[in-house]
């Protein structure tokens, strides 16, 4: 059959998926790159936590697509996606299809670890102080740095991952993934 022009992606979520996007890369670079004070990777890593909080409500609320009882798949559905993922021609899935189900979920929840070990860091330099550091022991704010700097290695290896299965939609299956998350509209195949 046919594939149809179909609104999959509504403007809210598009527009958290960009932001998300922007605010993780800065995020990142400046904790790689940026200054000894960090209070703009503070800032952003709380926006951080306020654009996952609005997706975890838009998971349950927002449109159907949106919804993760949408998106998230069995392992049966997993396994037969899987198994035609290398056929060259487009799936034409209508929204993520269930492996990339796995992949929104894992770098959600990164995500919300990473912003929130961060909340609790204190890195010993009496500046970059996370909020709620002092609430919590000595031992607890040395594992969180710890893990904040796993983490930020872990959302690099995800990110490039993100991009490296786009591209292989586009170049080897011919489907196009970022125009549907521009326009909310992306060509789905009937049912």
């Amino acid at each position: 059959m046919e594939p149809v022009r179909t609104k999959i992606w509504d403007p809210l979520l598009r527009g958290f998926h960009w932001l998300l996007a922007a605010a993780v890369i800065a995020t990142w670079l400046l904790g790689k790159f940026g200054p000894a004070k960090m209070t703009l990777h503070f800032w952003l890593g709380y926006f951080i936590l306020g654009l996952l909080a609005f997706r975890l409500v838009w998971g349950f609320v927002g449109p159907e697509p949106a919804r993760f009882s949408h998106f998230l798949r069995g392992p049966g559905a997993i396994r037969r996606y899987a198994g035609r993922m290398f056929a060259r021609e487009p799936s034409y899935w209508p929204g993520h299809n269930p492996l990339g189900a796995l992949s929104v979920i894992a770098l959600l929840a990164l995500l919300a670890a990473q912003a929130t070990s961060g909340l609790f860091i204190d890195p010993d330099d009496y500046i970059n102080v996370g909020p709620l550091a002092d609430t919590v022991s000595s031992a607890t704010r040395k594992s969180m740095r710890s893990w904040h700097h796993t983490g930020a290695t872990l959302i690099l290896i995800l990110v490039v991952l993100h991009v490296g299965v786009i591209l292989f939609y586009r170049v080897w299956k011919r489907e196009d993934l970022v125009r549907p998350m521009i326009t909310g509209w992306k060509m789905v195949r009937r049912d």
